[in-house]
């Protein structure tokens, strides 16, 4: 079976979120003093006490700018949160994380265009469910989601 990898938000997209998000706003640091935040910067979620910010994400236009794909109607853009300072990214741990409650992979195109997704609901029906969507070889890659806010948690790009 093939191991797919999750993709956090990479150390320079990070610094320039939180200079300006991709909505134009300055990010506004706050002290998480519960924790549990699911940071899309190093994948994993806050620890009580971390400094995180809560920024405008477009991940498939900053994939679509490297790419010169045109994602059309479907560029969008949604709240992440991320550590409010440096961040050295994922630390080891689960190749796919936050696999611990139902999640939407979203398959699109190398145009940028939605091809489809599935609700997957088990943390062992991740591998799987990428394994099919990269089985369509006009799948270029696939956005994990949460299913309750539809919130964009990390891209998998083909293996």
């Amino acid at each position: 079976m093939t191991i797919h990898t999750a993709r956090p938000v990479p150390p320079a997209v990070l610094k320039e979120l939180l200079t300006f998000d991709d909505a134009g706003r300055p990010a506004v640091p706050v002290t998480d003093e519960e924790g549990g935040a699911p940071l899309r910067c190093c994948l994993r979620r806050s620890r009580p006490g971390e400094r995180i910010a809560l920024v405008s994400y477009a991940p498939l236009r900053r994939w679509a700018a490297q790419t010169g794909a045109d994602p059309g109607a479907y560029d969008e853009q949604g709240p992440v949160f991320v550590h409010a300072e440096e961040c050295p990214g994922p630390q080891g741990g689960a190749v796919l994380p936050f696999t611990n409650a139902p999640r939407v992979v979203r398959r699109y195109s190398v145009g940028g265009r939605i091809l489809g997704g599935r609700l997957v609901e088990a943390p062992d029906g991740f591998e799987p469910a990428l394994t099919e969507a990269f089985a369509d070889p006009e799948v270029a890659l696939v956005h994990v989601r949460a299913v309750e806010y539809g919130c964009f948690l990390y891209e998998v790009r083909r293996p």
